[in-house]
């Protein structure tokens, strides 16, 4: 398992893009036929990607968590960003479509995840895990793609028109520390989140998908007076500590699986940024 370790905005302004690129760009998560997995310290977090092919790949333990199953400590939330696959946890298969969430609680232990049909036009299952420490048991939980909290924001005149769907929160799927949803921009719309804005107490995560070979999202990241930018392809991931401010805009339409963690789970708990106040 790769490592993160935490950073402060302090260290931001000396480091270049590749340095910045290397402490918060997630790049080759997903590999046919393999689990890859990051630990980063902001919050704990462990990001994984698992792309079974023909068998059937288990979620096992890493050295770097110190536990003898990975949900001995831990809960997770897992989206479905391929074609349908199947997550199976302790004996009980649930069926992932496209876009669907599954919350995985703490005290699982065999954890296995399966491809079911390669053939269509989303390839193999592709299932992306948020993983952060858990101090108490929820149940494991299926929300289908859609059928969760949808929010509609944003406006065609600004590029922002996007469908939110909140999955893992305080009003719908329980958790500890998860937060998680996917967001989808309507055609014609390329910027995600605005206003712009941190969340003290929460780190952040986004995956990109859905996101053309040759198009790329320019990611905002940095204190709001110190911005930088990340030039982020699909199936790329980009950790966003509690400090850094978080938008982006698109060469084309995408969408992106969101996931946070850290001491507060109310959504609209954050301090937005006008986009003219940014530097």
């Amino acid at each position: 398992m790769d490592q993160r370790y935490a950073t402060s905005p302090e260290n931001v302004p000396g480091m270049d893009t590749a340095e910045l690129r290397r402490r918060y760009l997630v790049q080759d998560l997903f590999v046919a036929g393999e689990v890859r997995a990051l630990y980063t310290h902001h919050d704990r977090v462990v990001l994984a990607g698992i792309s079974p092919l023909d068998v059937a790949l288990e979620l096992g333990t890493f050295p770097e968590i110190r536990s003898d199953h990975f949900f001995d400590h831990r809960e997770a939330g897992v989206v479905n960003v391929g074609g349908t696959g199947t997550v199976t946890v302790d004996g009980t298969e649930h069926v992932l479509s496209k876009g669907s969430c599954l919350y995985i609680g703490r005290g699982a232990q065999a954890v296995s995840f399966a491809a079911t049909d390669a053939s269509g036009n989303d390839g193999a299952a592709s299932f992306y895990l948020v993983s952060a420490p858990a101090h108490t048991a929820y149940p494991t939980t299926l929300v289908e793609a859609g059928q969760g909290t949808q929010r509609e924001l944003g406006d065609p005149l600004t590029s922002n028109r996007r469908t939110l769907n909140q999955y893992i929160h305080e009003d719908g799927v329980r958790s500890c520390q998860i937060v998680m949803g996917v967001t989808q921009l309507h055609p014609g719309s390329m910027w995600n989140t605005l206003p712009a804005h941190t969340h003290d107490r929460r780190t952040e995560c986004y995956l990109y998908f859905d996101l053309p070979a040759d198009a790329r999202v320019i990611h905002l990241m940095g204190e709001p007076t110190e911005s930088r930018h990340l030039v982020v392809g699909d199936r790329e991931a980009v950790i966003s500590p509690s400090w850094s401010v978080h938008s982006g805009v698109g060469s084309a339409s995408y969408a992106f699986v969101w996931a946070m963690a850290g001491e507060n789970q109310s959504f609209d708990d954050m301090d937005g940024f006008a986009i003219a106040d940014l530097r």
